[in-house]
């Protein structure tokens, strides 16, 4: 059966790319704290007009900070350990059920040329990336 799991990591790797899907997993946050801290400073610095400076200065900080932090979805994908890997693939497989392939290359022709289960797929690699994860999601350039 990991063959089959390998398969279906593919498959969503194949449809990122393809979407050029790209995330940012951990900068989200520390752009966020970046945005709450300096808000938070400017506050006690200098009553309401300091939060609101503070927190103009740390949303401009944060988005330097985590800027091109995004990387290619089927890339995060790939460094998936092999607890979240299973848990993707055990997420998909129920929408694969009546496929029959042989192998990654031809699951991903038979998805591909199916744009309803196409989208479900990545609905639900969105979902996965979103909520497991915790990532931030791009489309696109």
């Amino acid at each position: 059966m990991p063959s089959r799991m390998d398969d279906v990591m593919r498959l969503c790797c194949d449809l990122s790319a393809n979407q050029q899907i790209t995330v940012a997993v951990k900068n989200s946050a520390k752009g966020a704290a970046v945005t709450g801290g300096t808000a938070f400073i400017g506050g006690l610095l200098g009553a309401p007009p300091g939060l609101a400076v503070g927190g103009a200065v740390g949303g401009l900080l944060g988005c330097w900070m985590t800027s091109g932090q995004f990387k290619p979805l089927p890339q995060i994908l790939l460094e998936l350990p092999p607890h979240h890997r299973e848990k993707l693939s055990s997420a998909i497989m129920p929408l694969l059920t009546s496929l029959s392939w042989t192998d990654a290359a031809q699951l991903s022709a038979l998805v591909m040329a199916n744009g309803a289960l196409q989208q479900q797929v990545v609905a639900m690699l969105l979902n996965f990336v979103t909520n497991e994860l915790r990532a931030e999601v791009k489309y696109g350039d």
